[in-house]
């Protein structure tokens, strides 16, 4: 499920289930923007890797779930401690998932708010395609 992004991020996955997942990050210095605060980009990966994680665990070996939509709240800045994604469903169909996902730190509170629209993807090549014109084929 950790992927090279989620390492080079420092995701960290708690647990996963078809109805609610976990994810947890330690913030780092690396995941400040300019302003010295969490960029928001942090908060919108964690809360896909969170949703989709559990999106996985709902397709049971039956396909991927991937993200086609992720709109994030950021409610509260942060500099430093330790972020906690819970996803939950709002609905799950044969073709798409939604799911909300609080990201919260334990001094701060609730930080930022999600939801994400996931496709399940069914039918998965063994390799992905290597060009633009392979991927069209």
């Amino acid at each position: 499920m950790e992927s090279p992004f989620d390492v080079l991020m420092g995701t960290r996955y708690v647990s996963a289930d078809p109805d609610r997942a976990v994810c947890e990050l330690e913030v780092t210095t690396k995941l400040h923007q300019p302003g010295g605060i969490v960029h928001g980009g942090v908060y919108s990966a964690l809360a896909e890797a969170c949703a989709s994680s559990g999106g996985l665990a709902w397709l049971a070996g039956n396909g991927i779930a991937v993200g086609v939509s992720n709109h994030t709240d950021f409610i509260r800045a942060v500099r430093e401690g330790s972020l906690r994604a819970e996803a939950t469903p709002l609905q799950r169909g044969r073709r798409l998932q939604l799911w909300q996902v609080a990201i919260t730190e334990a001094q701060v509170g609730l930080v930022a708010h999600a939801k994400v629209r996931l496709a399940n993807v069914r039918d998965t090549p063994s390799t992905p395609p290597t060009s633009p014109a392979e991927e069209a084929g």
